[in-house]
């Protein structure tokens, strides 16, 4: 597949002398005012859009400035504007008690209005896992849909917010989970290491791993999503075999750091870590025989 001249991956959100060359550049695109009731949330819209002490902030600097930067959005068949880029500012506005704002429209496709929607919001800091999970998996249908420039698609899906594909992978993987189970992850009561492994089970199998972690309020350690994992890829996962891998005691962790300079003293730089570690086990055997 060929990539359009038009392809999102080459619009580029940083570079406004770009998309405000004149109120009708030569793309034959238009900044125009629209009413805050004929912009529509983008479909499927992943970030979502609270009103928290951000919103106080965007909503405070619109009732000051007024929208200052544009938002983006394309023509809808059934009328109105769906929005790509502008969610909070569109919030910010009604907050404001403004009418309208100022948006640029452009006619893009699906794949190329889903990859600036997701390149748009996927830099803030505050993005919860869910979020970025869902967003990556929609980013990354519409890279492969366009097609390839070479390269790994993963890899492209990750450049807008600096992260590898192995990352984005991730993400990807974390996008199957259940939504009750991405809520866990949400609240930290799932790690990402270990909702990857769980993104791997059926429905099914998510339904019970949530139903379980509700009524016990246990944690999943690694070795714990490991095991699930494993019994989920043979297809011997049950109901019951969930509870008891997800019940068993955890062996408490001990783990004890020495800062360097506590003991560089003792061993000079051509001592590796390992070394370190097996003379002060040495040293210990030697003193618990001593006892």
């Amino acid at each position: 597949m060929g990539n359009k001249a038009g392809s999102a991956s080459k619009v580029k959100l940083s570079s406004y002398d770009d998309l405000f060359g004149g109120a009708e550049n030569a793309a034959g695109e238009q900044i125009i005012n629209v009413k805050l009731t004929d912009l529509h949330t983008f479909k499927g819209h992943p970030f979502r859009v609270l009103d928290d002490e951000k919103m106080e902030e965007t909503t405070e600097s619109i009732s000051r400035h007024g929208v200052l930067v544009p938002g983006i959005a394309r023509p809808r068949a059934e009328g109105g504007y769906e929005i790509i880029a502008g969610h909070r500012r569109k919030r910010g506005s009604e907050r404001a008690g403004l009418d309208t704002m100022p948006v640029i429209v452009r006619d893009y496709t699906d794949d190329e209005a889903t990859i600036i929607m997701v390149d748009s919001n996927i830099q803030r800091e505050d993005i919860l896992p869910s979020e970025k999970a869902k967003a990556y998996a929609m980013k990354y249908e519409a890279m492969k849909h366009q097609g390839s420039k070479g390269g790994s698609t993963l890899d492209e899906v990750g450049e807008a917010a600096g992260e590898s594909g192995k990352t984005v992978q991730r993400y990807v993987w974390l996008a199957r989970l259940s939504d009750e189970l991405l809520d866990m992850v949400d609240k930290k009561k799932i790690g990402i290491a270990q909702g990857v492994d769980i993104s791997f089970l059926t429905e099914e199998a998510q339904q019970w791993v949530s139903v379980i972690l509700e009524e016990t309020g246990a944690a999943v350690n690694t070795s714990q999503s490991a095991e699930l994992k494993e019994y989920g890829k043979s297809g011997e996962l049950t109901l019951p075999m969930v509870r008891l891998i997800l019940a068993k005691e955890k062996p408490k962790e001990r783990k004890v750091t020495i800062k360097g300079d506590k003991i560089s003293r003792y061993f000079s730089e051509d001592y590796s870590n390992d070394d370190i570690e097996g003379i002060i086990i040495q040293l210990l055997e030697e003193w618990q025989n001593k006892q």
